[in-house]
């Protein structure tokens, strides 16, 4: 008997199903998701990763896991020195990471110590959301690093990139961890950048030099973040390395002073992370005598360095902001104070309406208008201007005088934009940095766990 329309429908369902089944059994045996194509380097990058100096006291290295994706290497291992000072910043997320709340309680107190230190920086699973088991596995990639390097496990901080809720397969680091040691190299910060990126399209790093008193102070950083990027911090792992010598609370005063202007003033998409970390690691290797006084020149010129790398690092992530085309500076001035101009800063730059604007390169300052009056900073229509770059579009509650609509759509083709705005209220101050959102962010964060 012929099979009738209704037949060959349920035949194409039984093989639609079946074939269905055939792929999870494939897929299941996998031990982790094969190598992808890497994905297009911002065109708001770099020209080139830069020549980042060696750090005495600190050595790197770098493997292939297999923690996520195969054929890269995702895990970096960094040694330093005895006596390195520790200072940390991380995200206040209430659903912060494993790693994040061992670092955190490690840190308190800042200790020193004369056994050296280590950190240990896994990409591709933020071990977020994991319960017991992330604790679990923290304490095992801490403990293998421990005894291999003969440190307090203590000493050793770790931190997680990555997919949240899904187990981390720790057996897969801790059997990476003695290849690890036997490769430590001064010379192999590049390659730690290129192992903690997860979506991040180039590697980040940033350095300065300073003269202290007796020779020179050299820092040198590194970053990931591209998306999930926000204040406090971002979903971002970043690391800075000095061979100053200076005590872990004064370093954490520092840390803490420059965060404000660097790690908390960018934003991608005004999505707070559950990873966010920043440790700076002083390894008091270099020839300069120890900060001592926070008040003297060497102190602040020290600090002012540190700041400058931090804001340099910051930066970088929002140029790979995920889908990004566009690097907008928000500059708020005339603020009743500095908290104000923040805020007013961040409403503008987390605006989904201005940054679909920028992305359309439409010089629609309306939404800067919007942007302002719905942030909840003190502002005052009458006494509100707005500029894209040098060109005046706004003031005094209405659009300039001589504003020109070709000359604003002319400035918002370019890759890097400054937008200006003037409360008129008062002398604060505030940049913050950020980048426009095209359908380049829909599409990497639609397939992120496909």
């Amino acid at each position: 008997m012929a099979k009738t329309r209704r037949d060959w429908k349920t035949e194409a369902k039984r093989l639609k199903k079946k074939l269905a089944k055939l792929r999870n059994r494939l897929a299941g045996a996998l031990p982790a998701a094969p190598a992808t194509a890497a994905p297009a380097v911002s065109p708001l990058a770099p020209a080139a990763f830069p020549d980042l100096p060696a750090i005495a006291g600190v050595a790197f290295a770098t493997a292939a896991a297999g923690v996520r994706y195969a054929g890269r290497n995702d895990v970096m291992l960094a040694r330093l020195a005895p006596g390195t000072a520790l200072a940390g910043v991380f995200t206040r997320s209430a659903t912060r990471s494993a790693a994040v709340l061992d670092c955190q309680a490690k840190l308190k107190g800042s200790p020193a110590s004369e056994a050296g230190a280590a950190i240990v920086v896994n990409s591709g699973n933020a071990n977020a959301f994991t319960g017991a088991a992330g604790a679990a596995s923290v304490a095992a990639v801490a403990g293998a690093t421990a005894k291999a390097l003969g440190l307090p496990a203590e000493r050793v901080l770790t931190s997680s990139t990555g997919v949240i809720g899904e187990p981390l397969p720790h057996d897969r680091i801790t059997a990476a961890i003695a290849g690890l040691v036997a490769g430590l190299d001064p010379a192999g910060i590049a390659g730690a950048a290129r192992a903690i990126m997860t979506t991040d399209t180039f590697p980040k790093g940033a350095t300065a030099e300073i003269e202290g008193e007796g020779g020179p102070i050299r820092i040198a950083g590194i970053v990931k973040g591209s998306g999930m990027i926000a204040p406090d911090m971002a979903t971002m792992l970043a690391y800075v390395f000095t061979d100053a010598a200076i005590a872990p609370k004064a370093l954490q005063k520092m840390l803490d002073r420059q965060v404000a202007t660097s790690f908390n003033a960018i934003t991608v998409d005004s999505d707070t992370s559950t990873s966010d970390t920043v440790i700076v690691a002083a390894t008091g290797q270099g020839p300069a005598a120890p900060i001592a006084d926070l008040r003297g020149k060497t102190a602040k010129a020290f600090e002012a360095a540190l700041g400058a790398v931090m804001r340099d690092l910051a930066q970088q992530v929002v140029r790979d902001g995920e889908g990004a085309t566009k690097f907008v500076e928000i500059r708020v001035t005339g603020a009743a104070d500095a908290a104000d101009a923040h805020r007013v800063a961040m409403a503008v730059a987390n605006s989904p309406l201005v940054k679909t604007a920028i992305a359309g390169e439409d010089a629609n300052w309306g939404r800067i208008v919007m942007a302002v009056g719905k942030s909840g900073g003190r502002a005052d229509r009458d006494r509100l201007s707005i500029r894209f770059g040098d060109i005046l579009v706004a003031e005094n509650g209405q659009r300039a005088a001589g504003y020109s609509e070709d000359d604003v759509s002319a400035y918002m083709k370019r890759e890097d934009l400054l937008i200006g705005v003037d409360l008129g209220i008062g002398r604060a101050a505030r940049s913050v940095w950020t980048c426009d959102l095209t359908h380049g962010y829909i599409e990497i964060n639609a397939d992120y766990r496909s």
